[in-house]
């Protein structure tokens, strides 16, 4: 078992098309331990495989337990999805909250695991009694249930950001550089001078008010050299015409 990650645990999963789905969700979050506990059909089966998207090697490698308790044996501390009030005390996170404590305990070097209940039911309260704490995703009340695979995603993904760090958002140039501003303002520059005819540009004050507005648009805009590029000759092709 990857300690830095929990397992996933699965209770009595209903259709081989959604473990191979959940397999799926899990490797895209980086998980790789799979628990089932009393699965209705053959996570191993052709339509099970499919569905993983080449994720097969998570099915392969997936343990089966005879009940709850056999499956959760070796683990220290277990979280359980569901969205129904089950008149328990225990804490509830929500799937960012639960993320964070959960790689506070794995960062520790605890066992940790993540259970989810059947398609069509959810866990059962026996099931929940056993886990040390609920998730519960908040969701549109007047429609909250989730496939098991999206279940399985949503709560992998809060916890897989957990190991990026903090994502800080970024400008993707695609093979070209921001332009600098002495490029942008001789762009701006080119556009004032194709607009010396233009009436408002004959006025004094209106021709100011209209400077500034043009270079706010494009000074604020991160304009890479291609599209300075692709606004000039947009602009020579106008005066053409």
């Amino acid at each position: 078992m990857n300690k830095n990650y929990p397992c996933i645990i699965l209770v009595e999963p209903q259709l081989a098309e959604n473990v191979g789905m959940s397999a799926r969700a899990m490797k895209n979050c980086g998980f790789y331990e799979l628990r089932l506990v009393n699965p209705r059909e053959n996570h191993l089966s052709d339509k099970a495989i499919a569905a993983s998207s080449n994720s097969q090697e998570i099915l392969q490698n997936a343990k089966v337990f005879p009940s709850l308790p056999a499956a959760i044996a070796d683990l220290q501390y277990v979280m359980a999805t569901t969205a129904r009030h089950r008149d328990q005390t225990k804490i509830v996170y929500n799937a960012d909250t639960a993320a964070a404590e959960m790689f506070t305990k794995t960062s520790a070097g605890e066992q940790c695991g993540l259970m989810f209940g059947p398609e069509r039911t959810g866990l059962r309260n026996e099931d929940v009694s056993l886990a040390d704490a609920i998730i519960n995703i908040p969701l549109n009340p007047e429609h909250c249930s989730l496939n098991l695979s999206q279940a399985v995603l949503l709560t992998g993904y809060e916890y897989y950001k957990t190991q990026l760090g903090q994502i800080k958002p970024y400008l993707e140039t695609n093979h070209t550089a921001v332009a600098d501003k002495e490029k942008v303002l001789l762009f701006c520059q080119h556009l004032e001078n194709k607009l010396q005819d233009f009436a408002n540009f004959r006025d004094d004050q209106k021709r100011e008010k209209l400077t500034l507005n043009l270079r706010n648009i494009f000074t604020r805009s991160e304009l890479t050299e291609q599209e300075l590029n692709t606004l000039y000759g947009i602009i020579n092709y106008l005066g053409k015409n």
